[in-house]
């Protein structure tokens, strides 16, 4: 299964307070990755950078606060996608990519 990881917190950064919330940009990429690729399955996860977390996922909530990124930080296979408000264009073609690849 593919996965997408969406850091964020429950609060939206000064910059981001008209955009949607984090973990409502989750959901909503959910929506959109579902209606794109109705025949892969796509989990996309949110990740509170304020919560208890260990390993890999602790390290890039630790590396979202401690260099300012801008959050919602959307993730795939380790690698930044986009931080802020996500264009669903770089998503999908991030995703293509590794269907191609895979």
């Amino acid at each position: 299964m593919e996965e997408v990881l969406v850091y964020g917190a429950g609060e939206r950064c000064a910059g981001c307070v008209n955009l949607p919330s984090s973990e409502e940009t989750a959901e909503w990429l959910k929506a959109a990755l579902d209606r794109k690729y109705p025949n892969r399955q796509i989990a996309v996860r949110y990740i509170d950078i304020h919560s208890q977390l260990s390993g890999a996922e602790a390290i890039f909530a630790a590396k979202v606060i401690d260099e300012d990124l801008f959050y919602p930080v959307i993730v795939v296979q380790n690698e930044i996608v986009s931080e802020g408000n996500p264009r669903l264009k770089d998503l999908y073609a991030v995703l293509e990519d590794q269907s191609a690849t895979a």
